[in-house]
């Protein structure tokens, strides 16, 4: 029987990237399981584009996997708290799929909460199939994509208010914004909030 990974894999569309033997120097864990997954298939799309992975060198579509990953795109605006989070892949609305200390997780963006789903990318594929709609964000991007035309690979979608700040997960909420941009405008909001109790009371002074 196939495990929940490659029936993953078999719904996907790519490669987004060109064919590439990747190698993070481990065998075994997440990152071996990554590494496979990436020469199997270097980068693609799944559920109608609600969760993609990324692609691993400079030739291709979408957020480079190393480059995502440096401080440069959208890290250094979440003040060290995304640091220890190699993010390899991301739903329609910017949640970054990781790996922590062989540990597969959900970084959330704009709290910088972090959920573990295991420690294999078959448990990271196993929730994801549980419910391709929610977890996926299949639904969502269908959605937008019906009322709006389709996003490009390089585009994530962020509410104008922010979930954790009360916004609603409604079309008339969300923009379409550059992934590495959508990531840049949370982190400085996500790195005041992350350690505030839920229902604190939260106020910003805008700067330019």
């Amino acid at each position: 029987m196939a495990s929940p990974l490659q029936q993953l894999m078999a719904q996907a569309q790519g490669p987004l990237g060109d064919p590439a033997n990747v190698d993070f120097g481990l065998s075994e864990g997440p990152f071996g399981e990554l590494a496979t997954m990436l020469t199997e298939m270097n980068g693609f799309v799944v559920f109608g584009g609600g969760v993609q992975v990324f692609r691993a060198g400079t030739d291709g579509y979408g957020p480079e996997l190393l480059e995502w990953n440096t401080g440069d795109p959208w890290k250094d605006s979440y003040a060290g708290l995304a640091d220890n989070v190699f993010c390899f892949g991301q739903d329609v609305l910017g949640t970054q799929f990781g790996i922590v200390e062989e540990r597969v997780v959900l970084f959330d963006p704009e709290t910088c909460d972090q959920e573990v789903f295991g420690d294999s990318l078959n448990d990271w594929a196993a929730w994801l199939l549980e419910d391709p709609q929610e977890n996926g964000t299949s639904g969502l991007i269908a959605e937008w994509e019906d009322l709006h035309g389709p996003l490009n690979l390089d585009q994530r979608l962020i509410p104008q208010r922010f979930f954790a700040l009360g916004g609603e997960y409604a079309m008339d909420n969300l923009l379409v914004k550059n992934a590495a941009e959508a990531m840049r405008i949370r982190g400085p909001i996500a790195a005041q909030i992350h350690d505030l109790p839920d229902g604190a009371e939260v106020s910003f002074e805008l700067n330019d």
